[in-house]
């Protein structure tokens, strides 16, 4: 099914994602699957990335053009000598591999100027990086999207340039936000919040992934629920079709996921420890990106292992592309993530279920959504690291109930839990914005119905039709705000906005705020 967008022609989507620097995160490969699911279903989609270059374990799709480069965004909440350099210089800092790099050092960065960083970001046009949400219009004004989409609540604070800028309906995705805003220190994490509330009035719609996280974060973050839209999770679950087999002995358990303390690999240690301790035959494989901020804490984990000893019974495989993913879930028996906070999404626990895999989960967050809606898991008490235990000692000794996990598992996400109807329910919810663009948000900035009299060329009609006797000899209609453009439209009614050429694009025109203009600095 082809959308017309709200002038007639096929809807154009720029959907934005933030990169994870070096490692392969969930957010990256959900947004490259979407995106890549609906390219392949001839939909008209554009995903540019923020920060620094996405890492997936498929085809990426997206642009090689990074906007608010990492280490640009940076050097401009540093320095105000950054924040005036040329657009030519920013670019040799937005260089992909430069970015891969700077990626792998942001887990360094103190809080406090994350914190800061984060804060400004939010505050959008009137931040430090103001410069960089320039170039960013500029970007989505040639690409002439129907609509955009944010990757998470942290660029909250660009949709209402956005929407100034380009005439559009703007979404945000919701994603697991609270985990970093929550670990901001005072006073970050409460002025965070705040721009959150005050900024959520500029976004259209805020998606989520599931039920669980979407009324959490209308609650937790103040957003209004009747805004808050939820789209099945999905994955290609082509390669998942052969379900593991792995041998009978020993009973294999996995972790897959970062190695951080927030995903609980060392509740799941504990757990292995207490297994071993009772006689039973089990090992233990671990898989996923460990980054030098968590070293000492992996560090750690493996000195209570070697002092178990059982050294021989744990693996730490690395990081795993998509072909060493299936390999490695292919050899387990059970997987289990006993993360400390609540998960807000959990692909992990629908790669497992299409392998073949049942789930051991705690009992909070998307877990108990994803086990009653796919069948294939147990839960337990969320830090319970007996309980835990026992509900693995449970499925080693119930081989029938592990088949039946596995088996409701896997049909259930290869039914329900594809890429092609993530994508189908993307592109319907995206459709309702793109023809409600008279909503009340839009019609009380003047944007909507200014960007369709300029498309279609009716207002500049109506002036023509408009004679002399009208008291111009020119047929110009005498008031006005009847004959002005769509920006300067946009800047009557917010009072905020100047189209203006840029002083170091001579061949450009951007859209600033009348505050932030470069000559009022």
């Amino acid at each position: 099914m082809i959308t017309l967008g709200p002038w007639g022609r096929t809807m154009k989507v720029a959907y934005l994602a933030a990169g994870a620097g070096g490692m392969y995160c969930g957010s990256c490969m959900h947004d490259n699957r979407l995106a890549a699911t609906l390219i392949a279903q001839g939909r008209d989609v554009v995903l540019i990335p923020l920060y620094t270059p996405l890492r997936t374990d498929e085809t990426d799709v997206s642009e090689r053009r990074v906007y608010y480069g990492g280490i640009n965004a940076y050097l401009q909440q540093a320095s105000a000598v950054f924040r005036r350099t040329p657009w030519f210089l920013d670019r040799l800092f937005d260089a992909p591999g430069l970015l891969r790099i700077a990626g792998k050092l942001a887990a360094r960065t103190r809080p406090e100027l994350l914190g800061a960083m984060t804060l400004s970001v939010l505050r959008g046009e009137h931040g430090r990086q103001r410069k960089e949400l320039a170039k960013l219009i500029g970007g989505l004004r040639s690409l002439k999207p129907d609509l955009v989409y944010l990757p998470n609540l942290m660029f909250a604070g660009v949709a209402g340039g956005l929407k100034a800028a380009l005439g559009v309906p703007v979404l945000c995705g919701l994603t697991g936000e609270d985990i970093f805003l929550d670990q901001l220190p005072e006073p970050y994490r409460a002025e965070a919040f705040k721009l959150v509330r005050e900024r959520a009035g500029d976004v259209d719609g805020f998606v989520a992934l599931t039920q669980y996280y979407a009324r959490h974060a209308a609650k937790h973050f103040g957003l209004p629920p009747d805004r808050v839209h939820k789209i099945t999770m999905g994955i290609r679950t082509a390669d998942f079709a052969e379900a593991a087999t792995p041998p009978d002995e020993p009973f294999t358990i996995g972790y897959l996921a970062r190695i951080c303390p927030e995903k609980g690999l060392s509740n799941l240690c504990d757990a292995f420890v207490e297994l071993r301790r009772t006689g039973r035959s089990c090992r233990l494989r671990v898989a996923g990106y460990l980054g030098k901020a968590d070293q000492a804490y992996f560090d750690r984990i493996t000195k209570q292992i070697k002092q178990a000893g059982l050294d021989e019974a744990f693996e730490y495989v690395g990081e795993v592309s998509r072909a060493e993913k299936l390999e490695f879930l292919h050899s387990l028996h059970v997987l289990s993530m006993p993360t400390v906070y609540a998960e807000a999404k959990g692909f992990y626990v629908l790669e497992a279920l299409a392998a073949g895999v049942p789930v051991v989960l705690p009992n909070h967050g998307a877990f108990p959504e994803l086990v009653k809606a796919t069948g294939g898991g147990i839960l337990h008490e969320p830090g319970d690291r007996s309980g835990l235990a026992e509900a693995l000692a449970g499925l080693m000794d119930d081989c029938a109930r592990r088949r039946d996990l596995a088996t409701a598992g896997q049909h259930a996400v290869h039914e329900c839990f594809t890429a092609e109807r993530m994508a189908d329910e993307a592109w319907r919810l995206f459709g309702q914005f793109t023809y409600c663009t008279d909503s009340k948000e839009s019609h009380r900035m003047g944007i909507a119905k200014t960007a369709e009299q300029c498309s279609n060329g009716a207002h500049r009609r109506s002036m023509r039709r408009r004679g002399p006797n009208d008291g111009s000899s020119t047929g110009r209609h005498p008031d006005r705000r009847r004959r002005i453009g769509l920006l300067s439209r946009i800047r009557e009614v917010s009072g905020r906005w100047v189209r203006r050429p840029c002083f170091w694009r001579p061949d450009a025109y951007s859209v600033w705020p009348v505050a932030s203009r470069p000559d009022r600095r």
